[in-house]
C-alpha cells in the first residue's frame, strides 16, 4: 500500500486528509498543532487521525533534524502539505519515493502566499479555487497537477469559503493522489498560466475600516474577517470598535458619519452607506442599535441627522 507522511491544519487540512484516506492511502503520521481554544468551530485533523489510529506529532519546529531523520526512517512514497503553517526545508522534499505535493487554497499562480481566503474576499474576486502542486523550496511554486475552482457569492465570508475550499479540496485530493500514485496524472508549469501574485500574512491593521473606502471596498473588509476571523474594526485614538458584520445600504451617509435610524445604524463611505448588523466593544456584542449610536459617538464619529 501507497504510505505517506501528512502535515496539516484548518478545516481544509481536515478534509484532505479524509480525502486521502478515501483514496486508500495509508497514512504514516500526522504532524499538526494544537488547536487553539478560539478554534472549537471545526474538527482539527488530529481528531480524524485518531479515529483512525494515525500517530499524530506536535513539534515546535517541523524543520529539526530530529524530524528529518525520523521521516527519512519511514521513507514515505507521499509527503503531503494541507495547510500546514511551515514551510517545508528542501532536504526533506526529496525523501518521498513519489514525490512532495501542496494543497493551496488559490487558483495558482494567482495569489500565492498566506492567507488567500481572506485576500480574495478583500479583492473583491468572484472565483477562487484550490490547487495540488508540486512543493519547492518556493512557496507555492512548482509544476500543478489539479485545480477546482469555486464561485465566491456576493456575500461569501472568509468562513463559508473556507468550507467550500474544504470540502473542493478533500474531492481534488481524494481524486488526485490516485493518479499521482499511478503515474498518468500531467503536470503543468505555472509559468503557462499567466503572471503570479503573492500576498503576505495579514497583520491586525490590514483589517482597518477607512472612511475613503467605497461601500464595496467597506463591505469587502468586513466579510474578509468576519466571525470566527478577527474583524474589521473603526479606530479613535482612544479605543476601537469591530464590526462583525454589515451589508450595503440603499440609504446613503456622508463619508465619516453615521446616522442613527429605525431600522439600524448607517456607516458612511465614500460612495454610499454601510447598514450595521452588530458591533463589538471590548469583546461586548449588542445587537441593539442605540448602542451602536453610542458607541459610534465615543469615536469621535460625527453624526447626520436628517
Amino acid at each position: 500500500m501507497t504510505t505517506a507522511i501528512v502535515c496539516a491544519y484548518s478545516p481544509v487540512g481536515r478534509a484532505a486528509l479524509e480525502g486521502l484516506l478515501e483514496a486508500g492511502i495509508e497514512v504514516s503520521a500526522l504532524y499538526t498543532y494544537p488547536q487553539a481554544a478560539d478554534e472549537g468551530w471545526f474538527e482539527a485533523p488530529a481528531a480524524v487521525a485518531a479515529r483512525h489510529g494515525i500517530p499524530v506529532r506536535m513539534e515546535a519546529n517541523f524543520n529539526a533534524d530530529s524530524v528529518f531523520e525520523a521521516i527519512r526512517a519511514a521513507s514515505p512514497d507521499l509527503l503531503l502539505s494541507f495547510y500546514f503553517r511551515e514551510m517545508i526545508q528542501a532536504r526533506f522534499l526529496a525523501l518521498p519515493r513519489l514525490g512532495a505535493y501542496n494543497l493551496h487554497g488559490s487558483l495558482l499562480p494567482a495569489y500565492r502566499g498566506r492567507a488567500p481566503i481572506n485576500w480574495v474576499l478583500v479583492k473583491g474576486e468572484p472565483e477562487t479555487g484550490v490547487t495540488l502542486h508540486a512543493m519547492t523550496p518556493k512557496p507555492d511554486d512548482g509544476d500543478i497537477y489539479a485545480q477546482a475552482r469555486i464561485t465566491i457569492d456576493w456575500d461569501e465570508t472568509a468562513l463559508s469559503l473556507t468550507m467550500k475550499a474544504a470540502a473542493a479540496g478533500g474531492a481534488l485530493v481524494r481524486a488526485t493522489i490516485p493518479a499521482l500514485v499511478a503515474g498518468t496524472a500531467r503536470p503543468i508549469s505555472q509559468k503557462t498560466l499567466g503572471p503570479s501574485t503573492y500576498f503576505g500574512g495579514r497583520k491586525p491593521a490590514d483589517s482597518r475600516l477607512e472612511f475613503s473606502m467605497t461601500v464595496q471596498e467597506a463591505f469587502n473588509q468586513v466579510r474578509a474577517v468576519a466571525d470566527p476571523w478577527p474583524n474589521a474594526f473603526l479606530e479613535s485614538r482612544s479605543h476601537c470598535l469591530r464590526v462583525p458584520w454589515a451589508l450595503p445600504a440603499a440609504e446613503g451617509c456622508p463619508p465619516g458619519h453615521f446616522s442613527a435610524r429605525p431600522e439600524g445604524v448607517l456607516l458612511g463611505f465614500a460612495d454610499g452607506a454601510l447598514r450595521l448588523h452588530a458591533l463589538r466593544q471590548d469583546d461586548c456584542r449588542s445587537e441593539r442599535p442605540t448602542d451602536h449610536a453610542v458607541w459610534l459617538r465615543g469615536l469621535d464619529i460625527p453624526e447626520f441627522r436628517l
